[in-house]
Order: structure tokens, then C-alpha cells, then sequence
């Protein structure tokens, strides 16, 4: 097999004067549907890398990448404070020494599962460029939530981990490769993967009429989310339409 020599395309500068309209989106990614499996894929000889999260990891490990507390990335976290948050706080236990009878505290330390991050929150722009008519989407950041849960083992709720400077991400990227369920021999990276759209997601919130920058759920429930993010969705491609001249 040849190696791919995969590279980064760099996005199209935009002139500020030629931007005519721009708002921002935060949207989330549920990797348990059945279009995101690629971010579950545990990885292979071919595409390397294993699971997203864990090219993310080694990313940040490695020092390729910044990871930040919040999303206007202005608190940087280490690497170690990275994985603090991954694994939690080690577990105390008492255990009985089976020879002397003797109780002993025994620190454990927990591991890190990839199948906890069920979910990915992204944070783009969308600009109409009047220089090229038309809409053009650039996305500023990723993070991935984590699934806490309780003794039990039940649910309990998604957090945040960190954020990551998309742009700085997207060299990463470019290097690991997605599955592809229709054909093993075509195959693309996962800059392409997130430039193409390929994913399925549902908007969270936005600044359309948002003037108090509040999440959909704090202001429709149920099934209600779900028609107030799809709305949205169709103000952004009517507003496309709307901005043509013929």
C-alpha cells in the first residue's frame, strides 16, 4: 500500500468588508448514532490512530495541541489536568490482608474508557460571503463530554472536558484517516470528515434572537428542542437564498 501523503487545505480568506452576514452556532454531535460510528471506530492498521478521542489524547499529550477550560479559550489546562479530569479521583478502598487480618488502604487508580465520550460540541461560524455568494461555515472549536455515573453504574451527566482551537486541530486530523462503511480502499481523513459535513448533529444554541446567549433547553423542553434547533437550521439556509441576487 502507498502512504497517503494527506495535507491540510487551507480555508479561503475572507475579507471582513466582503462579510455581509455572520452568526454563531454551538451544535452537538451524538457519537451513538449510527452516521457518527466513525468516531466510536476502534481503529485499524489502515486508518490508525484508534478512536477520535484517543488521536485527541495523544495530541494533547504530546504537546500538538492546547487544550482549554472554556470555550473562548483563554484558561489552558495541562496535560496532566487533562487527564485528571478523565480519570476522576482515585478510589480509597479497605482491604483485608488475608495472612494477618490486618486492614490496609488500598489507592486504585481509574482508567480511562473512550466508549465514556458519547458526545462532541462544536462551535462554528457561519458567514455569507458576498465576494464568492455564499454561505461558508468555518468552525472555531471541539469538545468532547464526558459521561459521569454514578456507584451504580446509572447515568448521571455529560460534562465538558476541554476545548480545542479547531484550526490547531485540524493538522491532526489530516494525519489519521475515517472509516469508511461503503468502501475499505477510499478513504478520508478526518479534516475531510468535518470540512465535507459528513457528520449528524442537532444545534444547541445560537445568536440568532439570542440576545441573552441562552441554550435551547433552558427555554423548550421535549420534542420541543429538537423543532427549535431545526428552525434555526432553516433560518440559516434561508438566509443563504434570501442574500442572492438574480
Amino acid at each position: 500500500r502507498v502512504e497517503h501523503n494527506n495535507y491540510v487545505t487551507p480555508w479561503q480568506p475572507i475579507r471582513e468588508a466582503d462579510v455581509l452576514w455572520k452568526k454563531r452556532i454551538w451544535r452537538e454531535i451524538d457519537t451513538r448514532q449510527k452516521q457518527n460510528f466513525a468516531f466510536r471506530y476502534p481503529g485499524d492498521d489502515e486508518s490508525g490512530g484508534g478512536m477520535y478521542i484517543e488521536i485527541l489524547m495523544d495530541a494533547i499529550k504530546n504537546g500538538k495541541v492546547t487544550a482549554f477550560q472554556d470555550d473562548r479559550f483563554t484558561v489552558p489546562l495541562s496535560p496532566e489536568d487533562v487527564m485528571a479530569k478523565l480519570t476522576g479521583v482515585p478510589d480509597t478502598n479497605e482491604v483485608e490482608d488475608p495472612i494477618t487480618g490486618e486492614i490496609k488502604l488500598v489507592i486504585t487508580n481509574r482508567s480511562f474508557n473512550p466508549d465514556d465520550i458519547t458526545r462532541f460540541r462544536l462551535k462554528e461560524d457561519w458567514i455569507f460571503d458576498k465576494n464568492i455568494s455564499r454561505m461558508v461555515v468555518r468552525i472555531i472549536g471541539i469538545s468532547p463530554y464526558f459521561d459521569k455515573r454514578n456507584a451504580d453504574g446509572s447515568f448521571r451527566a455529560s460534562v465538558p472536558l476541554f476545548w480545542l482551537y479547531y484550526p490547531d486541530v485540524r493538522g491532526q486530523n489530516a494525519r489519521y484517516e475515517v472509516y469508511n462503511p461503503d468502501n475499505d480502499v477510499y478513504r478520508m481523513t478526518w479534516d475531510d470528515f468535518f470540512e465535507k459535513r459528513v457528520f449528524s448533529s442537532y444545534i444547541l444554541k445560537s445568536t440568532i434572537n439570542n440576545p441573552f446567549q441562552e441554550d435551547i433547553k433552558e427555554t423548550k423542553a421535549g420534542i420541543d428542542r429538537l423543532y427549535e434547533s431545526e428552525q434555526i437550521r432553516e433560518q440559516i439556509f434561508n438566509k443563504e437564498h434570501d442574500l442572492w441576487i438574480y
